[in-house]
């Protein structure tokens, strides 16, 4: 068993995860503190603190090489900073000096900053369903959509770490606002929120008791109600385009779709793989495989070990110059 060890915090809306990842991806030890998204800094801060305490208690730790961050964004890798939109305490927070001055993180260590969609991708091409791939879009389909490239066999997070923000690029230019500012971003079709939004639009309901939710919309759709299908497929169709655009730009050989909204298997997957045939029409785009991500629940934090991992090979170098 490999004795280089990775330590990785996850920072989202919803929870703030931690792990100790050895040199193989394999998970030693792993713990989780709900975020407290509404609260001060400080509380947010020691949040972060109590997850490396928990990580800092393990044996393993001695053995940690680096420590990678993954965090919802926008990020700053130059500048170490985050800014989550739903963590409104995080405004241009200093987030790696703050891990960097916890007393337990060895001197010396450098954290490693990148956005989550792009931990995401790390994750994907280190152990998942990009691996040996050398060009490669990796997204998350949730709440939200984001993404993050790998191009000539290495993550491309883009001079502030925040490439790959697929879920904000127009797929239709009279189409709705988005909260990011513009029009028809293939976020307001293809989330989550989107696909539940529309199927409520159209005249579908939730079971009684129930939320609208694009999970109750997925069990709709799988037993046949044509407005829960026709969501899916208005998601589908957006994620397509967005692809198969990504294919004719950079040549991208797969494209791995990942988050919540993927956890519907067939039902948004058939639908994405005909309509990007419709889209990807050039020789070198058509060929692009669609595959579900392999990891889920802890993609964010392999991902953050993989970008420390990178970095520690790469005697230092930051992430967001490669």
């Amino acid at each position: 068993m490999s004795t280089q060890v990775y330590a990785a915090i996850d920072i989202g809306g919803t929870k703030i995860a931690g792990a100790l990842i050895d040199d193989s991806g394999g998970i030693r030890e792993r713990t989780e503190l709900p975020t407290p998204a509404r609260e001060s800094t400080s509380r947010l801060t020691g949040t972060v603190d109590a997850v490396i305490d928990t990580l800092a208690a393990h044996p393993s730790w001695a053995a940690v090489r680096g420590i990678g961050i993954a965090s919802a964004g926008p990020v700053d890798t130059g500048r170490g900073t985050v800014s989550p939109v739903n963590i409104p305490a995080w405004r241009s927070f200093p987030l790696v000096e703050s891990v960097r001055a916890h007393p337990l993180v060895p001197e010396g260590t450098e954290p490693v900053l990148l956005g989550d969609a792009v931990a995401m991708a790390a994750a994907e091409h280190w152990r998942g369903a990009a691996r040996g791939v050398r060009n490669a879009l990796c997204m998350v389909v949730s709440t939200g959509v984001g993404g993050g490239y790998v191009l000539d066999g290495e993550l491309h997070p883009g001079p502030s770490g925040n490439a790959g923000h697929i879920g904000h690029i127009s797929v239709d230019m009279d189409g709705p606002p988005c909260a990011c500012g513009a029009r028809g971003c293939v976020e307001g079709y293809a989330s989550g929120t989107a696909i539940a939004r529309h199927a409520v639009r159209t005249g579908w309901t939730p079971p009684r008791g129930q939320e609208a939710t694009a999970a109750a919309v997925a069990v709709a759709a799988a037993a046949g109600d044509e407005r829960a299908l026709a969501a899916f497929d208005r998601s589908a169709r957006a994620l397509a385009a967005a692809i198969a655009g990504s294919a004719t730009l950079l040549e991208i050989e797969v494209a791995v779709i990942g988050g919540g909204v993927a956890q519907a298997g067939d039902i948004l997957f058939t639908p994405l793989r005909r309509h990007l045939r419709s889209f990807a029409v050039l020789d070198f785009a058509r060929h692009v495989a669609v595959r579900p991500a392999a990891l889920a629940r802890d993609a964010g934090l392999v991902g953050a070990a993989a970008a420390a991992r990178r970095h520690v090979l790469d005697g230092g170098a930051p992430v967001a110059a490669r």
